[in-house]
């Protein structure tokens, strides 16, 4: 977008180029203007774009409000011309007209800025050099030093011409401001906030606190982070993660708190610490790791490689196989299941001696003394069979 503003008598041009047509950068090309002059006119003329006038109906004209804050602070009367009067404009038409046909014309840039530092001094330039049409004997440069002392004095605070927007951080320490992310400290996730930028600052504050800084980027799709954001993030994981092995240590054995508070005294790195006896706790057991430390406090040997010594020596007078290395997911890690009693089961059934009786075992046991009564009734008794042969001899 080009922002034009001329004044009326000495036809002093001030051009400046922004990427977008948002009330702001309209309202920065005014401030722009005024001290670029170095004052302003009484009255300015505007054409009925919505960023000056809302809503017109005849005379009754509804301006924009933050156009209104604006001429009060500079102390200007803003005032539309008629809708489709093309002459009560045309000292602007006719420069936007000069500039499309001579600043325009074959020029080269690569970047905003390039451009408007090329658009200041054309018009410091070549547009300055032509002569003023209320007076051709002068040039434009030269009228406008008979014109500037009669300009409105500025005032001594600039009008704020910032962008305001409230933004909400979500679940990741980032917030969405013109379609690029900007990092924000964890601590305020989750949080209401306000984005406070210009043209090349970009503030967030959490109420009247100031919580980031970032360079303000107009790409897309962008993350803009600070380092220190991104540190402090992951040194509040890491504290995390050791608060987690330190608290499965200690739910392990009560000799860590003495154990590792005389280990820090000595020199030792607690990190180190952690790891490595989290790594015998999953080799070893609880049980194991327990005695180990008891006996490395015993002799004054807090440090891992100690209790590392211990475990294996113990674990040779046992005669037992090294621990193999299992791969336990960290998720599963703080858990600790409790060694279970299994004697106590034997008590659900108490008129049992053996231990509980099985359903399908009974039924075995009615099924054997079934087939077994069966086979005593097909044998015959031994009496009857020697009265049969008695029998049979007096039959003969």
């Amino acid at each position: 977008m080009a922002f034009v503003m001329v004044l009326s008598w000495s036809r002093q041009i001030y051009l400046q180029f922004y990427l977008n047509q948002q009330m702001e950068n309209f309202l920065r090309g005014h401030v722009a203007a005024f001290e670029a002059w170095n004052g302003l006119p009484k009255v300015l003329l505007y054409d009925n774009l919505k960023s000056a006038v809302l809503e017109r109906q005849g005379d009754a004209i509804r301006f924009h409000p933050t156009l209104l804050a604006l001429s009060a602070h500079y102390r200007f009367e803003p005032r539309p011309v008629a809708v489709a009067r093309g002459n009560e404009k045309g000292r602007v038409e006719r420069a936007i007209r000069y500039i499309r046909d001579n600043f325009f014309a074959a020029r080269h840039f690569q970047t905003l800025e390039e451009l408007n530092h090329q658009a200041d001094h054309w018009c410091q330039g070549i547009s300055g050099e032509r002569r003023c049409p209320e007076n051709t004997e002068l040039t434009v440069k030269e009228a406008f030093h008979q014109e500037q002392p009669s300009l409105l004095s500025l005032p001594d605070n600039p009008f704020d011409t910032r962008e305001r927007k409230p933004v909400i951080a979500r679940k990741t320490p980032y917030i969405r401001f013109d379609l690029n992310d900007y990092s924000i400290p964890h601590q305020h996730v989750q949080k209401p906030l306000t984005v406070i930028a210009d043209l090349k600052r970009l503030c967030i504050l959490d109420g009247e606190h100031m919580i980031a800084e970032h360079r303000r980027s107009f790409d897309k799709a962008k993350q803009i982070e600070d380092e220190n954001h991104i540190n402090a993030l992951w040194l509040q994981k890491t504290n995390a993660k050791q608060h987690r092995g330190q608290d499965r240590l200690s739910a392990a054995s009560a000799h860590i708190p003495l154990f590792l508070q005389q280990a820090i005294q000595r020199g030792h790195v607690l990190t180190t610490t952690l790891r490595l006896l989290n790594q015998l706790l999953d080799d070893y057991g609880r049980d194991e790791l327990h005695s180990a430390l008891d006996e490395a406090l015993k002799q004054q040997s807090p440090y891992p490689q100690a209790v590392q010594q211990i475990l294996e020596r113990r674990r040779d007078e046992k005669r037992q196989p090294p621990p193999l290395a299992v791969a336990v997911p960290d998720k599963v890690k703080p858990y600790c299941v409790k060694a279970v009693n299994l004697a106590d089961y034997d008590q659900l059934n108490p008129s049992h001696e053996d231990g509980p009786v099985n359903d399908s075992e009974t039924e075995q046991d009615k099924e054997k003394e079934k087939k077994k009564k069966k086979a005593q009734k097909k044998e015959p008794e031994p009496e009857n069979a020697i009265t049969a042969i008695t029998k049979e001899e007096n039959h003969d």
